[in-house]
């Protein structure tokens, strides 16, 4: 069941649609209603924010209009970190569904299976996942895109160490590879620091993703001290992309809650980044 729903965005299904659509048409947002353009791409990898919709909702509009190019995925996969502290370091789910105010969506049991037997290090464990908000924000999202008609494979990660990471990348490139699949990493950056500071930090942080080097993108973290929560998912959608071979990485949009807001004396910075061949 969701946890955030009247909380991070709407909790009616109409007016969960109609802001939505307002993520989409808003001066930070692209101001266009999907679809967008076909595509011809079959699988691309997102980094999006996990904010309430008013503050990060038009920037994530940016991966997400993009994605609406895209013929419907088979598969969508969702790292995001686990704030909570609860269940296991790194947790997917055997299967079920999960439930927004835009209806059910299907867990891939078997891809779970694949993803727990290729990792070693992923288990199965639901208290993970009750009351993280940083998966299921993407859900309303993908669904108003692409009419629930695909499955989900959420990871949350406790664990974010580069080894960790970068061993889930590894299992996800196996499981996605020469299939109709999206990769989004679910990540806020910095964290409660003046828009000028964050901005400088972010744009260091996003640089080095960029680049499709996780040890540069684990330098800029340590040595800037960037307060990004979901670097974890982050470095593994860098692995996984680098053995996809989808190497045409761009920004789309970056903002901080401040530019939502006005008040920049304290902000969160987002970020709506693709990957793609």
């Amino acid at each position: 069941m969701p946890a955030v729903a009247g909380q991070f965005y709407e909790s009616d299904p109409t007016k969960l649609k109609e802001s939505i659509e307002e993520c989409f048409l808003h001066p930070l947002g692209p101001q266009k209603i999907p679809p967008a353009p076909r595509s011809d791409e079959e699988v691309i990898g997102l980094i999006s924010p996990h904010a309430g919709y008013m503050y990060s909702g038009p920037i994530a509009a940016h991966g997400y209009y993009y994605a609406s190019a895209l013929p419907n995925p088979e598969l969508v996969v969702i790292m995001g970190p686990n704030h909570w502290g609860l269940g296991s370091g790194v947790a997917t789910v055997s299967g079920g569904i999960w439930r927004t105010p835009l209806g059910a969506l299907e867990v891939s049991s078997e891809d779970a299976k694949t993803l727990v037997k290729f990792s070693g290090i992923v288990d199965f464990n639901a208290e993970s996942h009750k009351r993280e908000h940083s998966i299921e924000v993407q859900l309303p999202f993908l669904q108003y895109i692409f009419n629930s008609q695909f499955k989900i494979l959420p990871i949350s990660m406790l664990f974010q160490d580069k080894e960790t990471s970068t061993e889930v990348g590894h299992a996800l490139a196996k499981i996605v590879r020469g299939r109709r699949c999206i990769i989004i990493a679910s990540s806020d950056l910095t964290h409660y620091e003046s828009h000028k500071q964050a901005s400088t930090k972010d744009y260091e942080f996003i640089k080095a993703a960029l680049t499709l080097d996780v040890s540069k993108l684990y330098n800029v973290l340590q040595r800037l001290d960037v307060s990004a929560c979901g670097y974890g998912p982050i470095a593994a959608l860098i692995t996984a992309v680098n053995e996809l071979n989808l190497r045409k990485a761009e920004l789309l949009k970056y903002a901080t809650s401040g530019d939502i807001t006005g008040d920049k004396s304290s902000v969160v910075g987002y970020a709506s980044v693709k990957f793609s061949k």
